[in-house]
């Protein structure tokens, strides 16, 4: 029992792991972008044609590298409000770290199969679990009085209120695939843009 009152109280430690973890996740990505073989080349043409035959794989590669970037500057933004951790919050990190090391393999095969309803459920399944693992994350650290006593009372809703919509319009691009799984990927391409990008547009800013 004193054992669980004393791990895993090292925010710094845990900051290090996951930057490790999703610089790891970040570079496995670029793995999935294979090199055209030298034997099917036999001229510019032949280069050209096989680098443009690797744009199905860029999309995906491009909008998970998105996506990791977005969950990484979420992460770091909640760790910046905690003024302490315990045991519980540190596994539920961890647990979100495991949910980051999947990014490559959920990729790969959206990249494989980009035509396929199963491989982009799988991709948002994916990107749900990052989104309910951070919010987790936060509501246990509000709960168990983990969080800066600076930090104001308006921010827990601001930080709940951004998982929620960001989730929400995730699941509805998740759901255009019914109707065309390229319609869905352009507008998960466009919900990570925005929380890229954070235009200083009336309403958009707010999500």
């Amino acid at each position: 029992m004193y054992y669980n009152l004393i791990a895993g109280k090292n925010l710094d430690r845990l900051a290090a792991l996951s930057d490790g973890v999703f610089g790891v996740a970040l570079t496995l990505l670029v793995l999935d972008l294979r090199v055209p073989a030298a034997q099917s080349v036999h001229g510019e043409h032949d280069l050209w044609r096989a680098l443009v035959s690797l744009a199905p794989r860029l999309l995906p590669y491009l909008m998970t590298f998105m996506t990791v970037g977005i969950f990484w500057v979420g992460q770091q933004a909640q760790l910046n409000l905690f003024q302490r951790a315990d045991r519980t919050l540190t596994w539920l990190h961890i647990g979100f770290l495991f949910v980051v090391t999947l990014t490559p393999f959920s990729t790969a095969l959206l990249a494989e199969f980009l035509a396929y309803r199963t491989a982009l459920a799988v991709y948002w399944l994916n990107i749900f679990l990052l989104g309910g693992a951070l919010y987790a994350s936060w509501v246990y650290a509000r709960n168990a009085g983990l969080v800066k006593t600076d930090v104001p009372a308006e921010l827990d809703g601001a930080i709940r209120r951004r998982i929620v919509i960001a989730q929400s319009l995730y699941a509805f691009g998740a759901l255009l695939c019914i109707v065309n799984t390229y319609l869905s990927i352009g507008f998960i391409v466009l919900v990570q843009l925005n929380y890229v990008i954070a235009p200083k547009v009336a309403g958009l800013n707010r999500i």
